[in-house]
């Protein structure tokens, strides 16, 4: 390395750099075979020619076999040849791609003694039908609650199974009120009264029920708020009833006739009301255990409604993008067909939520300037809705923006100048110098960085950076020898 280049502070992370630096060449690839302070990421290279595969299989390393194993450019015969492998998380971590797997390799594992295994194989849309099948009957209740839960699109005859198995958590994630795909799955007619008169799937099963008197009643009259929850969002609920959970006692409850087509505007706002009622977070607190949790849950209402996502407001957005709720005018920003005056009321919303989800929808609609104006607002990157927004790249600038943002007071707009390809190696250079770790990470990789600026990247008291700087396609060869010869590889 040059005598005037710092010798690195996180040497685990620019070698991990190195491990997948598109230009590593193949002789060095296989020294990094001898790194062990790491994950092994150098096993999740797409250019490992077989001879390499081999070797890593003979070396034997924990991580380097289980990254290997993650390795969705892994030939067929050698995944068939780690799922005999003695090591249950190299298993596992072959059913992370089993989407591109073959058979062999998933029939070998369907039956394999380690739950992990088959749970992951459970709960993957890659594992092929027949063999999801045979999980139904698996002899561990966690690997068919997994399989309810996640395989949405069962056949009838394994939705009956999972449905009336024995135990109570495979029948709760088999009729629940969340499933991890859509569409949710609708359990056969037959089924549905047992279902609601099981206490673990009658939340579940409440929208799919035929609401006469009797069956109203009870569910109405239920003490667990889920059930009444759920009784609110059903599409053939009558007026009274409705009407009465509107003023339930449960602020969830109230939320679902909140979000509900057929409110009326009147009831709508009375419900708002009540949820944002000062008092609610400004009483005592309960000391009984599950009076505190309910509690808890309503201070938690106030932001499930403003960020309720109501799909029939999405497809008939233009009534609703003057909205006094959030959540209507986020909803209605989901949609693609909205014209352009509506575009623009909605990317200059006072809500960032709204902002943020506009742009989302129609980011070829927003011009730069727009684009700069929301950006500048952006402020909430801790917020759960909006932290997204700070980990894509959704808005896109002309050159001449990014290079001016390369002198912004904001780091946060300094990061978006390495986005220009064709950056100034001036600017570049000044970017790499910046106190924000952030924007020394984004022109890391940069082409037009100038050398003894990359160098002293690797060197960077942050973890990231580093690792960035020691994967940057532009770190000539020598310096890749030569990090590799200071690590002692």
């Amino acid at each position: 390395m040059d005598a005037d280049a710092p010798f690195p502070v996180h040497v685990d992370k620019v070698m991990d750099g190195l491990a997948v630096n598109s230009a590593l060449p193949a002789h060095l690839i296989r020294r990094l075979f001898g790194w062990r302070r790491g994950h092994g990421k150098v096993a999740t290279r797409p250019d490992l020619t077989e001879d390499m595969i081999s070797e890593i299989i003979a070396i034997g390393d924990h991580w380097l076999l289980h990254s290997l194993a993650l390795n969705d450019r892994l030939p067929d015969r050698f995944r068939i040849r780690l799922a005999a492998h003695g090591d249950k998380a190299v298993r596992a971590a072959l059913v992370v791609r089993c989407d591109t797997a073959p058979r062999e390799m998933l029939e070998q594992l369907i039956g394999d003694p380690d739950p992990q295994v088959r749970r992951y194989l459970a709960q993957s849309r890659g594992t092929p039908p027949d063999l999801l099948a045979r999980l139904a009957s698996d002899r561990d209740p966690k690997i068919r609650a997994a399989l309810a839960r996640h395989w949405t699109r069962a056949p009838e005859a394994v939705r009956r199974i999972l449905l009336t198995d024995p135990e109570a958590e495979v029948r709760a994630a088999a009729c629940s009120t969340y499933f991890a795909y859509p569409p949710h799955p609708i359990p056969p007619a037959d089924l549905v009264p047992a279902l609601l008169a099981d206490p673990v799937t009658r939340a579940g099963a409440v929208i799919h029920a035929v609401l006469d008197a009797d069956t109203l009643r009870r569910l109405a009259e239920d003490p667990d708020n889920e059930v009444r929850g759920e009784l609110a969002r059903h599409p053939d609920l009558p007026i009274p009833v409705r009407d009465a959970l509107a003023v339930d006692p449960s602020s969830s409850v109230r939320v679902k006739v909140f979000a509900r087509p057929d409110t009326p505007d009147d009831v709508r706002a009375r419900i708002h009301a009540s949820v944002h009622d000062p008092a609610r977070s400004t009483g005592p607190v309960p000391d009984d255990d599950e009076a505190f949790l309910q509690w808890y849950r309503d201070l938690a209402v106030a932001t499930d409604l403003r960020t309720l996502h109501l799909p029939w407001v999405t497809n008939d957005p233009l009534p609703h993008i003057d909205s006094p709720y959030v959540s209507f005018r986020a909803s209605a920003a989901r949609s693609e067909d909205l014209p352009l005056h509506a575009v623009a009321r909605l990317l200059d919303d006072e809500e960032e939520i709204v902002r943020l989800t506009m742009a989302s929808t129609a980011p070829h609609l927003v011009d730069p300037v727009t684009a700069e104006t929301i950006e500048r607002r952006y402020v909430s990157r801790r917020d759960k809705f909006t932290f997204w927004w700070d980990t894509e790249e959704v808005l896109t600038f002309p050159s001449a923006f990014l290079r001016r943002f390369a002198g912004d007071p904001d780091p946060r707009l300094r990061s978006f100048a390495p986005r220009d390809a064709h950056l100034p190696s001036h600017l570049a250079e000044e970017l790499a110098a910046d106190p924000e770790a952030r924007v020394r990470l984004a022109v890391a990789p940069h082409r037009n960085l100038p050398l003894p600026s990359l160098l002293r990247l690797l060197a960077d008291p942050s973890e990231r950076v580093a690792e960035a700087a020691g994967a940057s396609p532009f770190l000539p060869v020598e310096q890749m020898e030569r990090l590799l010869t200071q690590a002692g590889l």
